[in-house]
């Protein structure tokens, strides 16, 4: 199961440790619930991404998977930009230091404040809508992409598929094409195209046609308007491991095939951008949940935690799977299946339908691998439960990067 946690995880004299540093001495000092993550698997990612890639290409972070100073600031370490699709992601990435073509800004529902904020910054500015060449002019955005949907429909998750007929993400080919030809009308640098077929992606069978469709939208835009897209925006995606029977490829295989597609399949060179998101951070991340109530009924063991749907609802929206490992009891034999209930008013706040735990008590804690992406990112404050603390570990060391919230916090709110 230690192939799900970050590069530095190990088990020594039974306890989990994580950067160096055992898991309890990380709970005692931060709390629970604590997000832990990885300095050197974070690293690690961006280097193997960017190798992939190749040498004429540049990766952008998906800021959505987790949005977080300190963590921008080390993918900008590892020249890795920033993909932004809101002001405060844009925020995010400023107090980080990244600006101009260090971002890549997104949203299928820019408004021109929005669009400004872009246009102060030089960044380049992906078009979603069919008025936003207009709007981006009169914000003054300079460099811009068309995103194209090509009708390809990836197998994942329904809720986060967005490349197929319908999706409320980009344009179909047709309106695509008027939307650069509108582009080009207003004076903008239309540097080329984008898409993005889905996250969570199994193979490279969906990608891979997305591409070749791609690079013909690109051959009839020359042909009917004499325009030629620089760059090709090919998206992210690419998926991790949570659980320890589900079998994806690694991202960086992904990302060689599909350079290697798009040298291929389009007429001319062109420079090519990534967006991973959760491959650079997910796996990088545990959370450790401190076990409260244990319920022994004749149907199941439910196993309460101090977390729950508020701090990672990706079980509810993605019948997301996970495994937990007992961090003080790593040694010990798993001899009990068990349910992992959070702690919220919910039937549904379930985070692991079945796993098999050294018996568990009160006191045990809980490491739940591949939580970096989407769960801090989505949290919530349901039943008035503030959001819980992360840090960054390396080589011994542990650093607050994200503080715990408080009932003084939320109640601040309160007008």
């Amino acid at each position: 199961m230690l192939d799900l946690f970050p590069e530095s995880a190990q088990v020594d004299a039974g306890e989990l440790a994580l950067g160096g540093i055992p898991a309890a001495e990380l709970a005692e000092r931060f709390g629970t619930p604590l997000v832990v993550y990885c300095d050197e698997t974070i690293r690690a990612q961006a280097r193997s991404l960017r190798d992939a890639a190749g040498s004429d290409a540049r990766v952008f972070y998906g800021t959505k998977a987790f949005a977080n100073v300190a963590v921008l600031r080390l993918l900008r370490e590892e020249s890795i930009g920033a993909d932004v699709a809101s002001s405060g992601e844009l925020a995010f990435a400023r107090a980080a230091g990244l600006s101009g073509s260090e971002l890549v800004v997104h949203g299928n529902n820019k408004d021109i404040a929005f669009l400004a904020e872009a246009a102060a910054e030089g960044a380049p500015v992906v078009l979603d809508a069919p008025d936003e060449a207009a709007l981006a002019a009169a914000a003054g955005v300079e460099r811009v992409l068309v995103r194209v949907t090509l009708g390809v429909d990836a197998d994942t998750h329904e809720a986060i598929v967005t490349g197929h007929h319908g999706s409320k993400f980009g344009l179909p080919p047709v309106e695509a094409l008027t939307l650069v030809r509108a582009a080009l009308e207003h004076g903008l640098d239309v540097l080329g195209v984008h898409v993005h077929v889905g996250s969570q992606l199994p193979d490279f069978s969906a990608q891979e046609e997305t591409i070749r469709r791609l690079a013909a939208f690109a051959t009839t835009c020359r042909e009917e308007i004499g325009w030629e897209p620089r760059v090709a925006d090919l998206g992210g995606g690419f998926g991790i491991r949570h659980h320890p029977g589900e079998v994806v490829p690694e991202a960086a295989e992904l990302v060689r095939a599909a350079a290697a597609t798009a040298r291929a399949a389009f007429a001319t060179q062109l420079e090519l951008w990534f967006e991973p998101g959760r491959c650079l951070v997910g796996r990088a991340g545990v959370t450790l949940y401190r076990v409260g109530a244990v319920k022994r009924l004749p149907e199941r063991t439910w196993v309460a935690v101090d977390g729950g749907m508020s701090d990672n609802p990706r079980p509810q929206l993605y019948d997301a799977r996970y495994t937990a490992l007992s961090a003080m009891r790593a040694a010990d034999a798993p001899d009990e299946t068990v349910s992992i209930a959070g702690m919220h008013c919910e039937s549904g706040d379930v985070l692991i339908d079945d796993v098999s735990l050294p018996a568990p008590r009160r006191g045990d804690l809980l490491a739940v691998p591949a939580t970096g992406a989407y769960t801090l990112a989505m949290s919530s404050n349901y039943n008035g439960v503030g959001r819980p603390a992360a840090v960054l570990v390396r080589g011994g060391d542990a650093r607050l990067i994200r503080r715990r919230e408080t009932v003084d916090d939320l109640l601040s709110l309160e007008a």
